[in-house]
């Protein structure tokens, strides 16, 4: 997936903060399924400034020319479209991110490895765990799963695993207002149905009837330390989901920190499992978290306060 020379010319302006926020029904229309809810809070740019924000259409044609065989088998896995939207993915993050700072990444190698790679490698480890532990009469089955990234940031993981599972239900909550907007056009230029947007904190999604404990799976990566991130996305968590955080090489001392968090919030740790990745990182891990009672109500605090005073 080679970067063309000058593939994408125009540029971010200065009115990509001339936005607004409303609820209306999903875009795309709203999932089946009573659990998920009918409508969001998205990010909405008027026509003015999305026409002059939005880099210039790129070609769906962009063909990988990295050599796959260094990637992991969840990417040789993926059908020539999908990579065909990673491709396109990618190239938007890298023309994106010469005018705000998405990632400190500049080569497209390394966000395969970095990013794709790493977002990637999350998916085996969550779908075995599903279906042992919350797929209910189907115990094979990970159909339809509703899934929501905390602190998406430039969609990572969350985007690139709606790409790999077209058939799952995506959030992307990210409180960035620049970063949804590159979310927004990053949706609308690969053509995904699948995902919705959400620009807040999680502080305050979590503390929503429309997205409280209506979740199958909650997923965040690179966000903060685990027992932060358990106050931020186990609260989103149904019971009976998954909680899974995606870290480096050795989390041990960090899950035994977290254990009393996680168990605050009605949850415990399932597993620690390394996971496969080849990238410059060096071995990663997947700490899946079972959520096994409700939140209590007074969790999640306000906002700030989770990473100020962790649990």
């Amino acid at each position: 997936m080679a970067l063309g020379n000058g593939c994408c010319r125009s540029a971010l302006p200065s009115l990509l903060l001339h936005c607004h926020f409303h609820f209306s029904p999903l875009r795309r229309g709203t999932w089946a399924g009573s659990c998920y809810p009918s409508t969001s809070l998205r990010l909405n740019i008027s026509s003015t400034s999305a026409a002059a924000a939005a880099p210039s259409p790129l070609s769906k044609s962009h063909a990988p020319c990295e050599d796959d065989s260094t990637f992991p088998t969840s990417y040789k896995t993926l059908s020539p479209h999908q990579r065909d939207q990673i491709s396109l993915y990618v190239h938007a993050l890298l023309e994106w991110n010469q005018r705000m700072n998405l990632t400190a990444v500049k080569e497209e190698s390394q966000v395969m490895t970095r990013h794709v790679e790493d977002s990637l490698s999350i998916l085996s480890p969550l779908k075995r765990a599903y279906s042992a532990k919350c797929s209910g009469s189907s115990p094979s089955s990970t159909d339809g799963i509703s899934l929501v990234d905390v602190g998406s940031g430039a969609g990572l993981p969350g985007l690139i695993l709606a790409i790999a599972c077209p058939g799952w239900k995506f959030t992307l909550l990210e409180s960035m207002h620049k970063r949804c907007a590159f979310l927004e056009h990053a949706v609308d230029l690969i053509g995904l149905s699948n995902v919705n947007i959400v620009c807040d904190r999680a502080e305050n999604v979590g503390k929503s009837p429309q997205f409280r404990e209506v979740f199958d799976v909650a997923v965040a990566r690179a966000v903060a330390e685990l027992r932060i991130l358990a106050e931020y996305c186990l609260p989103l968590v149904r019971v009976g989901g998954l909680f899974l955080a995606a870290k480096g090489n050795n989390p041990q001392e960090e899950i035994e920190n977290a254990k009393k968090a996680v168990h605050l919030l009605g949850a415990s740790v399932l597993e620690s499992c390394s996971v496969e990745s080849h990238g410059p990182l060096g071995q990663r891990t997947a700490v899946v978290c079972f959520k096994e009672r409700a939140t209590p109500r007074k969790y999640p605090r306000l906002p700030g306060i989770p990473s100020k005073t962790p649990l």
